[in-house]
């Protein structure tokens, strides 16, 4: 087997864009879970308005790709109110639902034949990001030792950190103000927050907000990166990839999305290149794994691999047993 290659794919896999851009949705996913204690299970939601808001304002109505992010914004903030106005007054299971439930009606929403003329329907959107790519900076392609980028992923991932070190920075601002202790006041004991005069709803409506504009550029940005966008690959195990890489890094941790999608992402490509080494070069029979069972089987083994985390580190690699004990209600 070639480990080098093996290596090199998974340091790739560890710091490109796709672990960029997922550690950026997990940052607003944590600040609705970590730092609120708000049950988000259709975060893929803010994910698709914000990819398709980039998308349909350049594909089918013409306009600029800068006026399609701020579409993607404006969208997943409609997206925050109309899942948040009936379900955060209460119980946390109702908004859990809600989320999952309208992750969903979306995605078959924007692949249907009504839908078709603006979003492709199935076949989805193609080339609109080429207003991004014009300003790619890099001429050249990047090397070092048995890590390579392309120019153009070098550009994506200039611009997916740059973001994730933006977003972190506002959540570390916001949650060391006094509105980001209230949140944690309300994650913990929403009763108690409530008998001290906070408006728990605002406060749950405002995280919801925000954390859906984090996970609306989070999307925006792999329908630039991809030139692309396809309703299906909005799925909801995009939601539980992202509550995996935030409860591995550790929720209500700044640094723990980041690290979470970093590990998560390495160990994801590393698994899918040994096991595709391992059948073509014999050392696993190709009758016991096929190609089209690797991509499949990596995420077994990472689902294991959280499962052994779970069990000796139940808070994540950075974070504290005590930020998970929460009141849902």
């Amino acid at each position: 087997m070639n480990f080098s290659e093996i290596l090199s794919n998974a340091l790739r896999g560890g710091l490109g864009p796709e672990a960029a851009i997922y550690a950026l949705a997990a940052v607003g996913l944590n600040l609705h879970f970590g730092f609120t204690g708000l049950l988000n299970f259709g975060h893929v939601g803010f994910m698709l308005v914000g990819a398709y808001g980039v998308a349909v304002s350049v594909s089918s109505w013409g306009l600029s790709l800068w006026v399609g992010i701020l579409i993607g914004i404006a969208s997943a903030i409609v997206l925050a109110l109309i899942l948040g106005i009936p379900t955060l007054r209460l119980r946390g299971d109702y908004l859990a639902i809600a989320t999952i439930a309208g992750a969903e009606v979306l995605r078959y929403f924007y692949r249907s034949d009504w839908a078709a003329p603006l979003t492709g329907g199935v076949y989805g959107l193609r080339q609109f990001a080429q207003e991004f790519f014009a300003l790619n900076p890099y001429t050249d392609n990047l090397s070092l030792g048995p890590i390579f980028f392309s120019a153009r992923n070098l550009w994506v991932m200039t611009v997916g950190w740059g973001l994730v070190i933006l977003a972190s920075l506002l959540v570390y601002l916001l949650v060391h103000s006094p509105w980001g202790r209230v949140l944690r006041a309300v994650r913990e004991d929403e009763l108690a927050a409530r008998s001290l005069g906070k408006n728990v709803y605002a406060y749950k409506m405002q995280s919801l907000v925000l954390g859906g504009v984090i996970g609306g550029l989070a999307g925006a940005l792999i329908a630039i990166a991809n030139q692309s966008v396809n309703p299906d690959n909005f799925n909801p195990a995009v939601t539980f990839y992202l509550w995996a890489i935030m409860i591995l890094g550790g929720a209500s941790r700044i640094l723990g999305p980041i690290l979470g999608s970093i590990i998560f992402w390495f160990l994801a490509t590393f698994l899918d290149s040994f096991l595709r080494n391992a059948t073509a070069s014999g050392v696993i029979s190709p009758e016991l794994i096929t190609g089209p069972d690797v991509g499949a089987l990596r995420f077994v083994f990472v689902g294991l691999g959280l499962l052994v985390l779970m069990i000796y580190r139940p808070a994540g690699i950075l974070g504290d047993p005590k930020e998970l004990r929460l009141d849902v209600r």
